[in-house]
């Protein structure tokens, strides 16, 4: 279970506040997986960052009783002279896993070849995206904060990377934020919509896409 108790953040742009949260209270549910959705700058991303606390609110909080992942696929905190390997194995320590099972299986699913023993300064995007997803689905969680991640790379791993994280649903809730509405609906069951800075709860994903689409269309037309 995942908690918003008041939960308000404004940042300033050029000297002016941006409200993207406005004192949210919400419950996600254990074992739900969620699709959050809003319009392009609506704070989808922000909020996901707060729920990790990568990022401080400006007035509430975050109540979980169970472990939260960092957004899936992030890759923002590799070190980058360091090798894939090293990197994963560093993770491992701090997490207090296995540092042998899980360079195994990040070896094994982003499949790097040489690659993952040299220095992730010299990845490509897309090495740098199997490397990222592959380590966070090596470690469980009770929720997994996804934002876009299913997107990357080839055809042929984002299959993989959504049977992988369909594997892991499983036993985990999530809070999944995409462009995508096939792939929510896939995922999710029940949704949220970010508009304005107010978050409204749907049980279905289905009346959150309709809400969604409703409020672009509103836009759109004003």
């Amino acid at each position: 279970m995942i908690r918003l108790e008041n939960l308000s953040k404004v940042y300033m742009v050029n000297g002016v506040p941006t409200l993207v949260a406005d004192s949210i209270t919400a419950t996600f549910p254990t074992g739900a997986s969620v699709g959050l959705l809003g319009r392009n700058g609506a704070g989808k991303s922000s909020l996901l960052k707060i729920i990790s606390g990568v990022m401080r609110p400006t007035s509430g909080e975050v109540i979980s009783d169970g472990t939260i992942s960092w957004n899936v696929g992030f890759s923002g905190s590799f070190h980058p002279d360091l090798t894939g390997a090293q990197n994963v194995r560093f993770v491992a320590r701090i997490y207090g896993v296995d540092t042998d099972d899980l360079q195994d299986f990040v070896a094994d699913f982003a499949e790097l070849g040489h690659h993952f023993h040299q220095p992730f300064r010299t990845y490509s995007a897309g090495m740098r995206s199997r490397l990222a997803f592959g380590l966070s689905m090596g470690i469980r969680f009770d929720t997994y904060l996804i934002d876009e991640v299913t997107s990357v790379g080839d055809a042929a791993f984002r299959v993989r990377s959504e049977t992988m994280l369909m594997d892991r649903l499983e036993d985990s809730s999530a809070i999944v934020v995409s462009h995508s509405n096939a792939l929510l609906r896939r995922i999710c069951g029940a949704g949220a919509v970010l508009e304005a800075g107010r978050l409204t709860w749907f049980d279905d994903i289905e009346e959150a896409i309709e809400r969604h689409e409703r409020n672009m269309a509103v836009r759109v037309l004003a």
